[in-house]
C-alpha cells in the first residue's frame, strides 16, 4: 500500500492562516480520496511560512471495481420516463437488461466501474483542492487563472511503495508536479529530491527547515526560557504570540536583548503590548520587581556574529517605538493630573456610540445613573459607584488607548490613580469591562461589580430598545457575551437582583429625553423607584399620579410602557444561563422547571433551585418521583377534562379505604410541613429531599389503589388526593417540564 506526500510550495503564507490551511488541505484531499474509493490508514498535515504539507499513510493502490444495478421503469413506460432513466444511469437502451417481476417486464441498468490507479485519483483530487482552496484572501499573479494566498512556485506529489517512488502526473496552470523541493530561503542550499515523507522531513531539517509548527514553538519557548533563566529573568508567557511567531520562521533562532533604561519606568503592560503588537517580541521580566527589563526576538537565520547585528537593528527600531509609547504615557499623565479624567469624558460627547443610542457621553450618563441604583444591591457606596461610572471610560480619549485599544480600562486605572481618585474608583476603571469571556476573572470589589453590571445592562437594554438583537449566529455587538458577563457577575458574587426591574428602568432611560430640571428630577425619582421596586410598585404609581398635573414630556412613555421588551430580554438571559450551566451537567428542562416558579428574574435564586433539583433527580428516588408525579398529573388532568370540574381541595383521610392510601395522606402531611418552611427560607436542598421522600408512598399507592373507583365519593376523594400530590410537588418546581 503506497504512502502519499504532497507539498505546496509558495511565497510566505501569513502566520494567522497556516494552521487552518493545513487542516483544510488534509480535509479536502482525504475526503476526496475516500469519495473516490481510496481509503487510507492515517494522515498528518504540516505548515511552515512557505509550504503546506500533507502525508497520507497506507493508501490503497487502486480504487476497487464496483457493480451497481439500477431498477428502471417498465418496458412499456412512456418514452420520456425511459429516456430520463437511461440518461441518469449513463447507459443506452441496448445495454439494459429486461427482467420479469410481479409488475411485468422492467428495465435494469447494470453499471460496472473498473478500479482506477491511485495516481490518477490523487491527481484529480489535488487539482480540485488547489483550484478551490478556501483561503480567506487569495491572489492571482502572472497570466494564469489560479488563485493562491501568495504565488505558488512548486508542487511536490509523490507516491511511495516498497518498490520505490513515483511522481503523480499533474499540471496546474503550468506548474508540473515533481519530487523536488527546497529548504530554507537563505541557508537551505540547492533544491533536492525526496522519495518519501521520512526522507523529506530529514532533508528539510538538514536544509534548516523544521516542518512541524509544534516543534518550532517548543524550540522557541525552550531556548527563550533558557536564555532568560541564565540572566536571572523569566519570559512572560503568551501562547498566542508563540503560535504566531512559530508561523513566521522556518528555522527559529532565539535572541535576547535589553530594554533601554529610559523606558523601564513605563507600565509593564505598555511595554509588553508595544513590543508584541509592533515587533512580535516576547517580554522578559524581573521576577523580583515585576518590571519588564528585556525582550526575546526570534530570527529566521543564523549569523556569523550570533545575532549581534540583528539585535542592534531591533534595538534601534524598538527604541523608536518605545519613545512613542513614553510620549503618550507622559502626556496622558500630565492631562490626568492637571485636568482630571473628566476632561477626557467631556470629549466623548463628540464620539458616537451608536447613531440610535447617542454619544459615548450619553451612555456614560446612563451607566452612572444605573450604577448608583445598583450600588446598594451589591454592597457598594452609591457615590463611589456613580463617580467610577463617570470616569471609567475616560481613557478612551487618551493617546495611549488610541494607539493601543487593547489597553482600555487598564490605562484608566493608571490615570485614575495618578489623578488621586479613590482606590475603588481606579479599580473599577479597569475591572468594569470584565468578564470578557468564559475564562476571564470576575470582579468582586463592590464598586467594580456595580459599574460592570451597569455597563453591560445598559448595552443590552439599549440594543433591545432599538430592536437590534442577535439573530442566528450573528451578534455584531457582542450581546451574548454581555449577557454571560451579567450572569457570571451575579453568580460569582452571589447577588440577589431583580433583573426585570433594572431592565425596565434602563429601557425607560433609553426612551426618554427630559425637558428641564424639574422633569429630570421627578424622572430620576421614578426610575430609581422602578429599579428597586418595579414598574407597578405603589411608590411608582404615586409619582406618576403627581406628574399628571405637570404633564412632563416623558409621562406618556412611562404610562405606555409594556413589559414585552423587558420580558424578552430576561428570556435572553435565561437562554444564556442554560448554555452556561450546561458544563455543570444541569439540563435545560431542569432550568425550565425552576423558571416556572416565582422570581424567575433572580438568577442566583434560579440557579440555586436548579442545582438542588438536579441533585435530587440524579438519585433513584428523585427520578422515580418524577414518573409518579406525571402519572398522578395525567390521571388528574384527564379526569378534570372529562368531568369539567377542578379537583383541587377536599381530600379527606376518613374516606381512605386502603393502608397505602392512608400512608400517602400521612406522607403528604409530612412533606408539606417540611417543604413550605424550607422554600420560605430558600433551603432548596431540604425541600427537594422532602419531596423525593414521597416516591415510596406514591409508588405504593398506584400499585394498590384504583383511582377511578366505582364509588363516586371514593373516586372524588382519590382525585383530590392526586391534586395534593400535584400541589405539593409544584411548590418546589414545575415537574411537568422535566423530561423522562
Amino acid at each position: 500500500m503506497p504512502d502519499l506526500l504532497i507539498e505546496l510550495f509558495s511565497e510566505e503564507i501569513p502566520a494567522r492562516m497556516q494552521a487552518r490551511a493545513a487542516e483544510d488541505l488534509k480535509k479536502l484531499v482525504t475526503n476526496g480520496l475516500v469519495e473516490a474509493g481510496l481509503t487510507y490508514a492515517g494522515a498528518a498535515a504540516f505548515s511552515t511560512p512557505r509550504r503546506l504539507t500533507l502525508a497520507v499513510e497506507g493508501l490503497l493502490a487502486a480504487s476497487p471495481a464496483t457493480r451497481e444495478e439500477r431498477r428502471g421503469p417498465k418496458v412499456d413506460a412512456p418514452e420520456k420516463a425511459i429516456e430520463g432513466f437511461l440518461r441518469g444511469a449513463g447507459v443506452t437502451r441496448e445495454q439494459c437488461e429486461v427482467r420479469e417481476d410481479k409488475k411485468g417486464a422492467v428495465l435494469y441498468a447494470v453499471i460496472e466501474k473498473p478500479g482506477r490507479p491511485a495516481a490518477e485519483i490523487v491527481a484529480e483530487v489535488l487539482e480540485t483542492t488547489v483550484r478551490n482552496f478556501p483561503w480567506p484572501k487569495s491572489m492571482r499573479w502572472g497570466a494564469g487563472s489560479l488563485r493562491w494566498v501568495r504565488p505558488l512556485h512548486r508542487i511536490l506529489c509523490v507516491l511511495t511503495t516498497e518498490a520505490g517512488s513515483e511522481v503523480v502526473p499533474l499540471e496546474i496552470d503550468g506548474i508540473w508536479a515533481g519530487k523536488i523541493t527546497q529548504g530554507h530561503r537563505f541557508m537551505g542550499g540547492a533544491p533536492f529530491e525526496v522519495t518519501s515523507f521520512e526522507d523529506y522531513e530529514t532533508k528539510l531539517k538538514r536544509s534548516k527547515v523544521i516542518l512541524s509548527p509544534e516543534e518550532r514553538a517548543q524550540t522557541i519557548w525552550h531556548d527563550a526560557t533558557n536564555r532568560a533563566f541564565a540572566a536571572g529573568l523569566e519570559v512572560v508567557e503568551d501562547r498566542g504570540l508563540l503560535a504566531e511567531v512559530s508561523g513566521l520562521v522556518e528555522w527559529p533562532v532565539v535572541l535576547m536583548g535589553k530594554i533601554g533604561e529610559d523606558f523601564l519606568d513605563l507600565p509593564p503592560e505598555v511595554l509588553q503590548t508595544s513590543m508584541k503588537e509592533h515587533q512580535k517580541f516576547f517580554s522578559v521580566k524581573n521576577p523580583a520587581s515585576g518590571r519588564i527589563e528585556g525582550f526575546v526576538t526570534v530570527a529566521n537565520v543564523e549569523t556569523a556574529d550570533d545575532g549581534a547585528t540583528i539585535l542592534a537593528g531591533n534595538d534601534k527600531v524598538l527604541s523608536a517605538r518605545l519613545s512613542d509609547a513614553k510620549f503618550f504615557w507622559e502626556n496622558d499623565l500630565r492631562v490626568a493630573k492637571q485636568d482630571g479624567l473628566e476632561a477626557w469624558t467631556a470629549r466623548l460627547a463628540n464620539v458616537t456610540f451608536h447613531n440610535k443610542l447617542g454619544s459615548q457621553k450619553d451612555r456614560i450618563d446612563r451607566i452612572a445613573a444605573l450604577a448608583r441604583e445598583i450600588a446598594p444591591m451589591v454592597g457598594a457606596d452609591a457615590g463611589l459607584a456613580e463617580q467610577a461610572a463617570r470616569v471609567a471610560k475616560a481613557d478612551l480619549s487618551s493617546e495611549m488607548v488610541y494607539e493601543f485599544p487593547e489597553l482600555q480600562g487598564l490605562m484608566g486605572r493608571y490615570y485614575a490613580e495618578a489623578a488621586g481618585l479613590p482606590a475603588e474608583v481606579a479599580a473599577a476603571c479597569q475591572e468594569h469591562y470584565s468578564p470578557l469571556g468564559p475564562s476571564d476573572d470576575v470582579p468582586t470589589a463592590p464598586v467594580s461589580v456595580a459599574v460592570a453590571l451597569a455597563d453591560k445592562l445598559d448595552t443590552l437594554t439599549g440594543f433591545w430598545a432599538i430592536d437590534e438583537k442577535p439573530t442566528g449566529s450573528k451578534d455584531p455587538y457582542a450581546l451574548r457575551r454581555a449577557a454571560l458577563g451579567v450572569i457570571r457577575l451575579v453568580l460569582a458574587n452571589g447577588l440577589r437582583l431583580h433583573l426585570d426591574r433594572l431592565v425596565d428602568a434602563q429601557l425607560l432611560r433609553h426612551q426618554i429625553t427630559t425637558d428641564g430640571n424639574k422633569d429630570a428630577a421627578m424622572l430620576d425619582d421614578l426610575l430609581s423607584e422602578i429599579a428597586h421596586h418595579g414598574v407597578f410598585g405603589s411608590a411608582a404609581r404615586t409619582i406618576i399620579e403627581q406628574a399628571r398635573s405637570d404633564a412632563p414630556s416623558w409621562l406618556p412613555v412611562v404610562e405606555n410602557h409594556a413589559p414585552d421588551v423587558s420580558d424578552d430580554l430576561v428570556a435572553f438571559f435565561h437562554d444564556r444561563l442554560k448554555v452556561y450551566l450546561r458544563d455543570e451537567g444541569i439540563r435545560h428542562d431542569v432550568i425550565d422547571a425552576v423558571l416556572a416558579m416565582p422570581n424567575r428574574d433572580d438568577l442566583a435564586l434560579v440557579v440555586a433551585r436548579a442545582r438542588a433539583l438536579m441533585e435530587v433527580l440524579n438519585t433513584e428516588d428523585g427520578a422515580n418521583l418524577v414518573q409518579g408525579f406525571k402519572r398522578a398529573n395525567n390521571i388528574l388532568t384527564q379526569a378534570e377534562e372529562k368531568d369539567g370540574v377542578e379537583y383541587s381541595f377536599g381530600a379527606d383521610v376518613k374516606f381512605a379505604e386502603t393502608e397505602e392510601e392512608k400512608a400517602l395522606f400521612a406522607a403528604l402531611d409530612t412533606a408539606d410541613a417540611s417543604i413550605k418552611p424550607a422554600m420560605a427560607s430558600e433551603e432548596f436542598a431540604a425541600a427537594m429531599t422532602a419531596m423525593a421522600a414521597l416516591r415510596g408512598p406514591i409508588d405504593a399507592f398506584f400499585e394498590a389503589v384504583q383511582v377511578n373507583a366505582e364509588n363516586a365519593v371514593v373516586r372524588r376523594n382519590r382525585l383530590n388526593l392526586l391534586s395534593r400530590i400535584r400541589h405539593t410537588c409544584l411548590q418546589v418546581a414545575d415537574l411537568t417540564r422535566v423530561e423522562g
